[in-house]
């Protein structure tokens, strides 16, 4: 918006001729009505609502600079676009208008103005509610029976999509309690709850079927399927809003709303009375605090005078009723142009595509970044770099390419590819077939890396390098005494004391904890490199089936797959890491500073569950880890499923499946107490 205009698109129409505003009004009016079309009809919208409604605004505002230019059928004299010919018309008795919306605090004062002096008063009170993003619907009722269901369509007719709505459970087919009207119509949104939305188009991922767009092009898509089973199948759910009815109904919005309830329609429990501006801009900001923990998507808040006389007093303007207000939110998605793509690299190596944009105001910042998650992505949305893209951002949450705008694409642009390299470091580049996400393998030396893989490296569970702590590390890496994990037996005394805050008596504790960790058990080396995908358990497997470092490094992926339960990915990623040149050099600086891994001890004497095969279950009292390898030093290979060669199940609470299936097999099962006791007999500790 320019700073001498108050108009969005930045016009003066005061010096805009009327030829040129015939032109552009002309153009205007082809464009919405593409837009209404593809949205209302072929249920598949091509921008954000926010570009939509500038436009449409800016038409208002050339028809109010230039009345003659007002035709009967421009865009800001109805809602919406004509029914499909694939449903029988409705003709609403009473019209279903759209509200007038304001965008700025001061259009909601400025609201109330009018209405205070339109109803002669000096305050006025008004019920406030969620402005829902979903589908406005008619419903009818004849003598407490469903009898028809339509949508607004252009606001005088609609279309029939009674079959559909019957699908919808949130709409009651018969009124409940008493005191309704005969003849009653009830008006409300249908929308797509947030986690239906999200789980219907995992199911589609999976199934292969098409995904849905967003939540509200999701509801308006499956009232407008011709099988109603289709829309059966949709998690559509409906929030009423108002009812019209010749006699019956009580006098005041809230208290209609209260008898809704009554008769059986959910009403949105976030609906509040309100007095004057003031509360309803106080309505407006704590509901937009809360926006981000809804269940379903708004975009807005909805002002209505309490009173329905004083509606009706206040009456209608062309198409809005005086008597009520959307205050719309800062819009959560906007268009603009994509510039490059650019690829960052986690603390975990995980590389993520960056959208470098076009800056553009969306959720109420300015937005210059927004996340493309993943190749697969990228793909599936076909997103390249030159194009115009649909920004999204809700609350708090990363800023995100939701879709493309194919028809402004110029040119055949490259599609975008993964460098083969790490951008930070250079290390290979590994993408496991069936992931999503590609990783650097130089967890040892990547920079972007570095500081999560010495924290791991020195964890409890790892080398145990105690006072090693996360702050200390932060200090080494960022004054350049430790670039990888080597680094840290290269340490003096004083490095560490001329850092802030560590004494001599400190930096000689962590000296001497460094000192002894020379020495590790191979197991817990192996742990300690950050190896994807190689935990304890796994780190122990590999160290007793090679013995040494130097055998492990040069296994291949057979020789990998003959350990007891590594299978094919966890094989690749550790063959990827040894041989990832960056990662052999750490390994070598390791031994040259004198780590030396010990092999792990072979058992003494006969291994009392040797030949056995265990499979772990449920919820056990101790951590399955420590089961694991207290099984594994009595001998037992402990897998993953259940088969005919499985001996013992150990089944903790709540056990299902693996459970169920060993029955079925006559597999012998422990519980806990019986584990506990085995172990007793055989002289181990079990806790």
């Amino acid at each position: 918006m320019s700073p001498d205009s108050d108009h969005p698109s930045g016009r003066n129409r005061a010096s805009e001729s009327r030829d040129d505003a015939e032109r552009r009004a002309a153009e205007l009016r082809r464009e919405i009505e593409g837009h209404n079309y593809r949205y209302y009809v072929l249920d598949e919208p091509s921008v954000p609502d926010a570009e939509y409604d500038r436009l449409l605004r800016e038409l208002e505002d050339i028809e109010a600079a230039f009345p003659d230019l007002a035709t009967e059928d421009s865009p800001t004299r109805r809602v919406g676009a004509p029914p499909s010919s694939g449903f029988e018309e409705v003709r609403h008795r009473r019209p279903m208008l759209s509200l007038a919306n304001a965008f700025e605090d001061e259009e909601v004062e400025a609201f109330h103005d009018r209405v205070l002096r339109g109803l002669e008063v000096e305050h006025a009170d008004y019920v406030a509610e969620p402005k829902l993003d979903g589908v406005a619907i008619s419903l009818r009722y004849d003598a407490g029976r469903l009898v028809q269901a339509a949508t607004r369509g252009d606001g005088l007719t609609g279309e029939d999509v009674t079959d559909n709505v019957r699908t919808v459970r949130a709409i009651p087919l018969q009124l409940r309690g008493k005191g309704w009207p005969g003849d009653l119509e009830v008006r409300g949104e249908i929308y797509m709850p947030l986690e239906g939305f999200e789980a219907y188009n995992a199911r589609a991922r999976v199934e292969g079927g098409k995904e849905l767009i967003n939540p509200r092009n999701a509801a308006a898509g499956s009232l407008r399927q011709l099988d109603s089973r289709l829309t059966a199948r949709r998690p559509l759910a409906f929030f009423a809003y108002a009812a019209v009815a010749d006699t019956g109904l009580p006098e005041s919005q809230f208290e209609v709303l209260e008898a809704l309830r009554g008769w059986g329609f959910p009403v949105n429990p976030e609906v509040r009375r309100v007095r004057d501006a003031g509360g309803c801009l106080d309505y407006f900001r704590d509901l937009g605090e809360k926006r981000g923990e809804l269940a379903y998507d708004i975009d807005g808040v909805v002002f209505k005078v309490e009173g329905r006389r004083d509606q009706e007093t206040l009456g209608f303007v062309s198409r809005a009723p005086r008597w009520a207000l959307a205050r719309k939110f800062p819009a959560q998605e906007e268009i603009t142009r994509l510039l490059a793509i650019e690829v960052q690299v986690g603390r975990t190596g995980a590389l993520t595509p960056v959208a470098r944009l076009e800056p553009v105001f969306v959720g109420g910042v300015t937005v210059t970044n927004a996340t493309l998650h993943n190749l697969d992505e990228i793909r599936r949305k076909d997103v390249r770099v030159g194009d115009w893209v649909v920004v999204r951002r809700a609350g708090d949450v990363i800023p995100e390419v939701a879709r493309v705008v194919p028809e402004r694409r110029e040119g055949d642009p490259e599609p975008f590819e993964l460098p083969s390299e790490c951008p930070v470091c250079g290390s290979a580049v590994e993408r496991v077939e069936g992931e999503a996400v590609a990783r650097c393998t130089g967890g040892l030396v990547c920079p972007a890396q570095r500081k999560q893989s010495i924290m791991h490296f020195a964890s409890r569970k790892a080398l145990d390098i105690e006072g090693l702590g996360e702050k200390l590390i932060d200090q080494l890496v960022e004054a350049g005494l430790v670039t990888s994990v080597a680094d840290l037996y290269r340490l003096r005394l004083d490095d560490l004391v001329a850092l802030e805050r560590i004494g001599e008596k400190s930096a000689r504790n962590v000296l001497d904890e460094i000192e002894r960790s020379k020495s590790p058990e191979l197991g817990r080396l192996l742990f300690a490199l950050g190896i994807r995908e190689v935990g304890e358990v796994t780190a122990q497997s590999l160290a007793r089936q090679f013995g040494s470092m130097e055998r492990l490094a040069a296994a291949g992926i057979d020789d990998l797959l003959e350990v007891p339960d590594v299978g094919p990915v966890v094989a690749s990623h550790v063959h990827a890491f040894f041989q990832e040149e960056h990662n052999r050099d750490v390994l070598t600086a390791l031994k040259e500073a004198g780590v030396e891994p010990q092999a792990p001890e072979a058992p003494e004497g006969e291994q009392p569950l040797a030949g056995q095969t265990w499979v772990l279950t449920g919820t056990l009292s101790m951590p399955r880890a420590r089961a694991r390898n207290l099984l594994e030093s009595l001998g037992a290979r402990v897998t993953g499923s259940v088969s005919k060669k499985t001996d013992v199940v150990l089944a903790g609470e709540e056990a299902g499946s693996k459970r169920e299936k060993a029955e079925s097999l006559g597999v012998r099962i422990i519980d806990d107490d019986e584990f506990r006791g085995l172990l007793a007999d055989h002289g181990l500790d079990s806790d």
